[in-house]
C-alpha cells in the first residue's frame, strides 16, 4: 500500500491550519471575475481536492464564510482576513489557493474562465472559455 503525501497550509496569521493529502483533482489558473475579486489579483492559482482530502487541524471555529452563489462557500480567517479555500459541496471538492500550501509542487495544467481574463498569459497551457465539460462547462478552448 502506498503512502499519500500530505501538504500543510495555513491562513496569513496561522490561526487556521490544515492539511491536504494525496493528489489534487486539478490544478491551474482561474480568470473569472469572482476569483479575481476574491483574491485581489488578476488571476488565481487553484488546486482542486476531494473534500475528504482536506483536514482542518486548527482554528475550525475561526472561519468566516461568504456565499456569492449557492455553489461555493468561500472560507476566510476571521482573525487576519486571509482567504483560505472555497468549498464546492455540490461537486464534492474544495479549491485550496495554491499560495497557501507552500510545499506543494504546483503544476498548473490549464486556465479556466479565460473569456473573462484581464491578464493574457502566453504559457502554452490550454485556455478554457469557461470550464472543462467534466466540471460542467462547455469544454471550449480559446486561442492563446
Amino acid at each position: 500500500m502506498s503512502e499519500s503525501k500530505t501538504y500543510a497550509g495555513k491562513c496569513f496569521c496561522g490561526t487556521v491550519q490544515f492539511a491536504v493529502s494525496g493528489e489534487p483533482m486539478a490544478m491551474g489558473y482561474c480568470h473569472c471575475d469572482s476569483c479575481r475579486h476574491w483574491s485581489a489579483s488578476p488571476v488565481n492559482a487553484f488546486t482542486l481536492w476531494k473534500l475528504a482530502a482536506m483536514k482542518i487541524s486548527r482554528g475550525a471555529d475561526s472561519f468566516g464564510t461568504h456565499n456569492k452563489t449557492p455553489k461555493s462557500d468561500r472560507k476566510w480567517c476571521r482573525n487576519c482576513g486571509g482567504h483560505i479555500f472555497t468549498e464546492h459541496p455540490h461537486g464534492g471538492f474544495v479549491d485550496v489557493y495554491a499560495a497557501i500550501i507552500p510545499d506543494f509542487p504546483f503544476k498548473p495544467a490549464l486556465h479556466v474562465h479565460y473569456q473573462e481574463t484581464v491578464l493574457h498569459i502566453r504559457d502554452g497551457l490550454p485556455k478554457m472559455k469557461d470550464l472543462p465539460k467534466e466540471f460542467g462547462g462547455s469544454g471550449e478552448l480559446l486561442p492563446e
